[in-house]
C-alpha cells in the first residue's frame, strides 16, 4: 500500500508539472494584461506538433509521417525541435495579441474571450488539415527506461518535465520580484496608463507577456508529447486542468499557480487509486469548493478598488 501511494504521488507530481506549466502561462498574461488566452490548450497541442515536425525534418522524413519507426533523433535534432516550438509558438502568441486581444482589451464586454477561443479553433483546424487526427508516438530526448525510486517507477521524461516546471517557476518568481522587467510587468498590471506616463512601454510589456506565455505553451507540448503522445486534442484536458490549478492557486500569484497545478496532479493520481471515474469529480469539486471560500484562490491577493 505504501509503495502504491508513493507511486501515485510521484506520478501525480509528473502529471501536475504539465498542469503547473500551463497554470503559470495563464498567470503571466493575467498579471500583465488582465486577460487570458482561452485557446491555450490548442497552443500546447500545436507546440507538440511543431516540435514533432522539426524532428521529422531533421531526420529527413516527410511531415505527413505517422511514426518515427527505428529512427532516433539525436541531441542536435531535439534541440532544433525545441527551438522551433519555442520560436514559432512565441510568434503565434504575438499574432494572437495583436489580432485577438489588443483590439478588444479595455473595452466593455469580453469580446477577447471569443476571439481567443476562435483563434484556438482556427489553429486546431489548420493542424488537422496538415497532420490529421491520428496521434503520433514521439521519442523522448532522455530515453524511456523506467527509473525506480523506493520501488516506484517513473520515466525520465516525467522527471525532466517536473524539473523544468520547478526551474521555470523559480526563474519567473525571481524575474517578477527582483528585476526591472518584473517591476514593469507589475506596474502595467496595476495601472497601465500611469505606467505609460512613467516611461514604460506598456504595449511592449503586454506583447512580451503573450509571447512568453505562448512560448511556454510550446515548451509544455514539446515535453508532454513523449509522455502522452502527440495529438491535436491532447491540450484540451491539460489546458482545462491547468486553468483549474491557476484558479486554485490564485491567478495573480505565479508561485501559487504552480502549486495549484501540482496539487491537482497529485489529487488526480490519488483518486485513480480508488476509482478513476471519480477523478474529474474530485478535481472540479475541489475547484468549486476553493473558489466558494477564496474567490481569488488560496494564494491570490484580494483586489481592493478605491473610489
Amino acid at each position: 500500500m505504501t509503495q502504491a501511494l508513493l507511486q501515485a504521488v510521484i506520478s501525480g507530481l509528473a502529471v501536475g508539472s504539465a498542469y503547473a506549466l500551463v497554470a503559470l502561462e495563464f498567470s503571466i498574461t493575467f498579471t500583465t494584461t488582465k486577460t487570458l488566452n482561452f485557446s491555450h490548450g490548442e497552443f500546447v497541442s500545436a507546440g507538440a506538433f511543431i516540435g514533432m515536425s522539426a524532428l521529422f525534418l531533421a531526420l529527413g522524413l516527410p511531415l505527413s509521417s505517422t511514426t518515427f519507426s527505428t529512427a532516433a533523433p539525436g541531441a542536435g535534432a531535439q534541440l532544433l525541435a525545441l527551438l522551433a516550438a519555442l520560436s514559432i509558438m512565441g510568434a503565434l502568441g504575438w499574432v494572437l495579441y495583436v489580432l485577438g486581444v489588443r483590439p478588444f482589451a479595455g473595452q466593455p464586454g469580453m469580446a477577447w474571450v471569443m476571439s481567443t477561443l476562435g483563434f484556438g479553433v482556427i489553429l486546431q483546424s489548420i493542424g488537422l488539415a496538415i497532420w490529421g487526427p491520428k496521434p503520433v508516438v514521439v521519442p523522448s530526448p532522455v530515453g524511456d527506461e523506467v527509473i525506480r525510486i523506493l520501488g516506484a517507477g517513473v520515466r525520465p521524461q516525467e522527471l525532466l518535465m517536473l524539473a523544468v516546471a520547478v526551474a521555470i517557476m523559480l526563474a519567473f518568481d525571481f524575474i517578477m520580484n527582483h528585476s526591472m522587467a518584473g517591476k514593469a510587468m507589475r506596474a502595467v498590471a496595476a495601472n497601465g496608463p500611469v505606467a505609460s506616463l512613467m516611461g514604460i512601454n506598456t504595449n511592449a510589456v503586454m506583447i512580451g507577456a503573450f509571447v512568453v506565455s505562448s512560448a511556454l505553451a510550446g515548451l509544455s507540448g514539446f515535453l508532454l508529447a513523449p509522455i502522452a503522445q502527440a495529438s491535436l486534442f491532447m491540450g484540451l484536458a491539460v489546458g482545462l486542468k491547468g486553468f483549474s490549478g491557476a484558479m486554485i492557486g490564485g491567478l495573480s500569484n505565479p508561485r501559487g499557480c504552480v502549486i495549484g497545478g501540482f496539487a491537482l496532479g497529485v489529487l488526480e493520481s490519488l483518486v485513480n487509486l480508488w476509482d478513476a471515474q471519480w477523478r474529474d469529480v474530485a478535481i472540479f469539486g475541489l475547484v468549486i469548493l476553493v473558489l466558494a471560500f477564496r474567490p481569488t484562490g488560496l494564494f491570490g491577493t484580494r483586489l481592493v478598488e478605491k473610489v
